[in-house]
């Protein structure tokens, strides 16, 4: 036996939805409790990108067609550090099923291989206990099944079980998993996915996450790929329940054909799902109260479903390349009205909306950095989940572009205000990193659930200090809190001469900003401190401290 393109077509598609309807669970495993916990929202806007493509891919197209197409899609839609190493997984899988009609056992675990080689090549310092490690215990299991079975079903289950004892072992590789006591999230979205395309492939039904386990979704909607054509209009779903025979529920089959196509009807103890496409909607659920009352009724307009899909493709297609008529330009990553105002201030030229809770594509990025008329351009990403992402734009840009690896809005702006434009690229490229190295950047934020961390107990709502991305102290109080965070990151400058900025978020009340402005201004009487309105979601304040030249 070999796997099929078709099988592995529905397969990934399978996956996408089920990652999608896991993400919540997923992204609650964040060490930290901050309302940014995006991974698996950002795996499962990537492999969404899949999904999107795979629906136009023919069923009798080869293993090869649909890995590459599905990969392809995921590479210019990554989202975030998790993202970006699915997607290069799934590219190191096409380059493995290249020329491949069909898979064995043998080319299901070379393609695995590469797959985990290229996810490791790209992290510049790989760590065990993460979405990495479990995939490469996932390739090795393929690798030892392969020399154990012809069979890929019984070659994915092993590797499935191999990858979901991995990933029970990853709080004993990070200490950080451990303090929190979660598993790694990035390795749980990949388990998610290879799970679900097991159930694929053994014909079963899609599994249903436990928050969604009272949903009663009937199962049964087909899509329709946007080059085929559309005969009947309406796909329309319904339940009839109540007691019924064999020859009702086959009888009710006979009629639905009649007036439509692809008609499921599945006949289930007491109930009968129903799935028809037809023009006649009306007709259909009259023909199932013959038989008992209905529920779960859904009528969905596939020709309007269809054009609002190629609305959006136009919409994500690349602009073109802005003719150069400078030789810098920059694009940063921010989220705020007054932030993006501060950025552009300092000279960016465009402005991706992001940050945290929504990390943008690689395609995101792109366009913005096509529309920008320079001879090449620098993309701050401003955030360490977003860094791999630009990285990705970077290899497949058609245009010139130079990733600097800010990770916070306070070093985006400490880069771009040690920007000299009569300089050249190396003198740059030097003074912007040592100027984003030394910027001190807190943020002042709310724990969204309860946690526990390092030994102490964390409730909703409590006020939490990060310094440098790192969890140093819980408070109750904002002022108090904003207040010994600042303090802590002029101290670290050990300078005579500080610049401080002060971005204030959208949820911090006048009052209360005020407080803090007079108390810190008291505190450090001979320190330049700037109080920006940044409108940023999630954090309360966000802090930069750089030493004056």
């Amino acid at each position: 036996m070999e796997l099929s393109g078709k099988l592995l077509k529905t397969a990934i598609m399978s996956a996408s939805l089920t990652l999608t309807e896991s993400k919540k669970l997923i992204d609650d495993l964040n060490v930290y409790p901050v309302p940014d916990g995006d991974t698996g929202t950002n795996m499962s806007l990537t492999l969404s990108k899949a999904l999107e493509e795979l629906r136009n891919v023919s069923d009798d197209a080869g293993v090869d067609e649909v890995s590459n197409r599905a990969a392809s899609a995921m590479i210019r839609g990554a989202r975030g550090n998790s993202g970006v190493i699915t997607s290069l997984l799934f590219r190191g899988i096409s380059k493995g099923l290249a020329g491949k009609t069909t898979a064995s056992c043998d080319d299901i675990a070379n393609a695995f291989e590469i797959g985990v080689e290229n996810a490791y090549k790209a992290v510049m310092n790989p760590v065990e206990g993460t979405i990495l490690t479990v995939s490469k215990t996932a390739a090795q299991k393929a690798r030892e099944m392969a020399f154990m079975t012809n069979d890929p079903v019984q070659q994915w289950a092993e590797m499935v079980k191999a990858a979901k004892a991995a990933l029970e072992k990853t709080p004993d590789q990070l200490p950080l998993l451990k303090k929190a006591g979660v598993v790694d999230a990035g390795g749980k979205g990949f388990v998610v996915i290879i799970e679900e395309m097991l159930r694929s492939f053994r014909g079963e039904p899609r599994s249903i996450p436990a928050e969604d386990a009272k949903s009663t979704r009937s199962g049964l909607h087909i899509e329709i790929r946007d080059d085929e054509e559309i005969v009947y209009a309406y796909c329309t779903e319904y339940i009839v329940n109540g007691e019924h025979t064999a020859k009702q529920a086959a009888d009710l089959r006979t009629y639905l054909e009649s007036i439509g196509n692809c008609a499921v009807v599945v006949d289930d103890d007491d109930i009968i799902k129903i799935h028809v496409h037809t023009n006649n909607p009306g007709l259909a659920f009259e023909e199932g109260l013959k038989i008992g009352y209905l529920s779960n009724m859904k009528i969905d307009n596939m020709r309007l479903q269809r054009q609002n899909r190629l609305i959006e493709r136009k919409k994500t297609e690349l602009p073109e390349i802005a003719e150069p008529t400078k030789k810098f330009g920059f694009v940063t990553v921010a989220n705020g009205s007054g932030v993006v105002n501060v950025f552009k201030d300092l000279g960016a030229d465009e402005v991706v909306f992001g940050g945290q809770t929504m990390n943008p594509s690689s395609e995101d990025i792109l366009r913005a950095v096509y529309s920008v008329p320079a001879e090449k351009v620098f993309v701050l990403p401003n955030n360490k989940n977003i860094v791999m992402a630009a990285e990705q734009a970077m290899k497949i840009s058609k245009k010139s572009i130079f990733v600097l690896p800010t990770t916070s809005i306070p070093q985006g702006m400490a880069a771009l205000e040690n920007f000299d434009p009569d300089g050249d690229f190396d003198s740059n490229v030097n003074a912007m990193s040592q100027a984003a190295d030394k910027c001190g950047s807190g943020l002042i934020t709310f724990a969204s659930r309860n946690s526990s961390f390092n030994g102490h107990d964390i409730k909703s709502g409590d006020i939490m200090a990060l310094d440098d991305g790192r969890l140093i102290f819980i408070d109750r109080d904002l002022t108090r809190a904003a207040y010994k965070l600042t303090r802590k990151l002029i101290k670290a400058q050990r300078s005579q001469s500080v610049y401080v900025t002060i971005l204030i978020g959208a949820e911090v009340p006048d009052d209360k900003n005020r407080e803090f402005e007079t108390l810190i201004k008291n505190k450090f009487p001979g320190v330049s401190i700037n109080f920006i309105r940044g409108e940023q979601p999630v954090y309360y304040y966000i802090i930069c401290v750089e030493a004056a030249l």
